[in-house]
Formats: structure tokens, sequence, C-alpha cells
């Protein structure tokens, strides 16, 4: 018994000993990146618009855009929770961007490569405007965005399909970009 007791004591000295030893510069980077990563799931599983980043392929270059992703939730959104003839911040709290690798051309128009931000003018009907703007570091999306600093204007005519889109995406895929909300459809040729 008196064995058991002093190996006992011995494994919670030993024990204690190791937890005061001093952290090693590798253990505290792993614990800040730690915290760093459950702060960020946090904020994001707060916000009512979650934050999305999509990447794919164009050209052989991966594409990227980060925007807010917010959800129809019942409302009735073109015409109304987004008006018609505004600048649309394309999302929702900051301003949507889109990171290109390279030189491309957007609907036949040459767009270089760069980060930037991405608005719509929804339209009742026709064509919409879309427009990259280098000013792409917005925190409040389309109450901070200046059109003396657009790179490029372009129009896609979206589609209205019958399945409705809870929540906005933004996809690289076939033509390039393609923008889906409640049942709004619309795709950006990029090349």
């Amino acid at each position: 018994m008196k064995k058991i007791r002093n190996t006992w004591l011995a494994a919670m000295i030993l024990a204690s000993v190791i937890a005061c030893q001093p952290k090693t510069a590798e253990t505290s980077s792993e614990a800040v990146v730690e915290e760093s990563s459950a702060a960020e799931e946090a904020e994001s599983e707060q916000r009512p618009s979650p934050l999305v980043v999509e990447e794919g392929q164009i050209g052989g270059k991966t594409i990227s855009v980060h925007y807010g992703s917010p959800s129809v939730k019942g409302r009735t959104i073109w015409g109304d929770l987004v008006p018609y003839n505004i600048v649309w911040r394309t999302g929702a709290n900051e301003a949507t961007y889109i990171d290109i690798p390279q030189d491309m051309t957007v609907e036949g128009q040459p767009l270089k490569a760069g980060k930037y931000s991405l608005f719509t003018i929804p339209k009742e009907s026709g064509a919409w405007t879309v427009i990259f703007n280098s000013d792409w570091e917005l925190e409040h999306g389309h109450f901070q965005y200046d059109e003396k600093k657009d790179v490029l204007r372009v129009e896609s005519t979206p589609t209205w399909e019958e399945n409705s889109a809870e929540m906005l995406s933004i996809k690289v895929e076939s033509p390039g970009l393609v923008i889906r909300w409640d049942k709004m459809k619309l795709p950006i040729a990029i090349q």
C-alpha cells in the first residue's frame, strides 16, 4: 500500500513540474492560431449573413470571391430589400470582392489582374450593370462606394428560375461567375 501511495505521489509531483514548465514558442504560436481560428468561427456563426469565400478555376488560375451571404427569410428581395436602379454591394456587410490573379476579359471587356469590389445595379427588366471597383476593402459596402474608382462596368442579363436559393451565393463556374439569390441567376462571363 505504501509503495502505491509513493508511486502515486511521485506521478503527481512529476505532472506538476511538467505543467509548470514554460511553453515553447511553437506551443505558444499553436495556441494563438487555435484561438484566432476559434474567434473567426464564433464571429462567422454570430453573423446573420455569414462570410463566404468561394474559389474556382478560370483559365487555369484560381479566382476567389469573398462575400457576406444573406438569406431571403421570407422577404421580398428584388425591388424591395434590394431596390432597382441603385448600386448594390452584391452581398451583405462588407463589400464583396474578387481576387483575379491574371488579366482577363469580363463580358468581352479587358480587366487587369488585381482585387476588386463587386457591385451590381439590379434592373426590373433587362440587363443589370456589373461593376468592378478598385476600392476593394470597404467595411460598409455600398455606403462607401465611389463611382470614380470604377475600373470596369459591363452588362449581364439575369434569368429567373422556378427554384429559390435561400442564401446568396457567388460561385466560380461556367461562364465565369454566377450569382444566385431568391429566384434570380446572374451569369457573368469571364475568360
